[in-house]
């Protein structure tokens, strides 16, 4: 009983707009939203930019109208990007809080538009940062919660009874640990 009968609508958003409520009405499966199955379908609009969320629901109408949706993926034609939009709820009026209707959020750290920039940070920090992993190199954090240190040791020992000094006399990597 996770499939619906109900008539399900779908509102797109992105940074240029939204589509505004679309039913969803041809799948290319017989029999729409039947429990284990994926149903593809067209919907047209102006292209919307970077997608953010969406909200999807359906009308309650119908023998069996509860429905548990997985997830919704939207393909752009004009980016070819996949913009994933996780669920893993029912939107049934007598299950999971009652909704039948879900806002949900873009999921897919693929599409976020600065992911490029990010990627390249991260690959500049560990280049500058990697020597303090390098065998023989001693790793001191800093607890606040102990006021002390705590070692791991290149002979992979960790000292974590947080002594009050740095008993290596030099600091390989500090962190502040709550």
């Amino acid at each position: 009983n996770a499939g619906t009968e109900a008539d399900v609508y779908i509102s797109v958003y992105g940074e240029r707009g939204d589509t505004g409520s679309r039913q969803l009405l041809k799948s290319q499966k017989p029999k729409k939203f039947l429990k284990g199955q994926t149903d593809i379908f067209a919907v047209e609009a102006v292209h919307l930019g970077h997608l953010y969320k969406i909200v999807i629901g359906h009308n309650g109408l119908g023998s069996g109208n509860g429905w548990f949706l997985d997830k919704v993926v939207i393909k752009d034609p004009v980016t070819d990007l996949d913009y994933t939009f996780l669920c893993h709820r029912w939107l049934d009026q007598g299950q999971d809080g009652g909704n039948i209707a879900r806002e949900l959020t873009v999921t897919d750290a693929s599409t976020f538009p600065g992911r490029q920039e990010l990627e390249l940070k991260r690959e500049e920090t560990w280049a500058a940062e990697k020597w303090k992993f390098q065998d023989g190199n001693t790793l001191q954090f800093y607890s606040r919660l102990t006021h002390g240190f705590i070692c791991l040791s290149p002979d992979s020992r960790v000292d974590a009874l947080g002594d009050k000094k740095n008993k290596y006399g030099k600091v390989f990597f500090t962190w502040m640990c709550a």
